[in-house]
Order: C-alpha cells, then structure tokens, then sequence
C-alpha cells in the first residue's frame, strides 16, 4: 500500500508540473477545436451536402455543447493544481509555522489523508460557474466570426 500511494503521489507532483507549463486555456482551446473537427466530420458524413462548410453545419447548441466539454476537460485536468496552489497559501497556524512546506509536500499530504477526491474539493461549484459562461462564450465567439466572415465575403 505505501508503494501504491508513493507512486500516486508522483504521479499527482507530475501532473501539478505538467499543468503549470500548460495552461488551462491551452487546454481548453484545443479541447475545443479538436471537439469541433470531430463533430463537423460526423455531421458532413452524416450531411448529403458535402460542399458546406463547417459553418453551416454547426449551430449554437453545437457550440454551446463544444464550449461545455471542453471547460470540462479543462477543468478537470488543471483543478488538482488549483487545490495545491490555494492550499500553499493557507495561513499558518497560531504557532506561525505553515501547514504546508511546499507543493510536493501538499500532495502527499493531501492523497494521505483525503485520498485521490481530495484533489477535487470543491469543483462542483467551480464546474456550476464556469461551464455555463464557456458554453456561451463559444456560443458568442463563433457566431461573431460567422458574422465576420460573412460581411468579408460581401465586400
């Protein structure tokens, strides 16, 4: 067993160094765009017109729906950096000695006593706030760019 929970928690140190380098809105845009290829290749097989293009076989629940699953990836990979991160800054205790020493020693202390759902306290309100705003801001940003592209073509 303390193999097992030395191993998570490396794996958990890794995880927290890999989302510092990449960030969540990294993340997330190519969640998005990688989403958004795969439904627009089931649509136009699905679709009889095979000249339309991407934007006209997309609508807003599609990109509502886009904006949702990706956030959701994103959020999903990055949350356990944002939980060790919030965690460091806790104050310290009356003694004035911190609870925590550093990162590492937040993972390890938080997959001993709290277990892997500990990474993710809290993100059912985060998930409540931030999900609904991607969904619509997607919403917005693809119908602005099909506006866009759409008075180019009529100049």
């Amino acid at each position: 067993m303390e193999g097992a929970l030395q191993r998570a928690c490396a794996c958990m140190y890794f995880c927290v160094f890999l989302t510092t380098v990449v960030t969540h809105g990294a993340i997330q845009f190519t969640a998005y765009e990688e989403l958004r290829k795969v439904v627009v290749g089931y649509k136009s097989k699905e679709s009889e017109l095979s000249s339309s293009s991407a934007d006209d076989l997309l609508n807003s629940i599609d990109y509502a729906t886009l904006g949702a699953s990706s956030k959701l990836a994103a959020i999903i990979l990055t949350y356990p950096s944002q939980v060790i991160r919030s965690r460091l800054q806790q104050r310290p205790s009356k003694d004035g000695i911190p609870r925590y020493m550093d990162s590492w020693h937040v993972s390890k202390e938080t997959a001993r006593f709290e277990g892997f759902r500990g990474f993710y306290k809290g993100i059912t309100a985060n998930l409540l706030k931030n999900v609904p705003a991607a969904s619509i801001t997607f919403i917005v940003y693809e119908n602005v760019l099909n506006m866009l592209k759409l008075a180019r073509r009529k100049d």
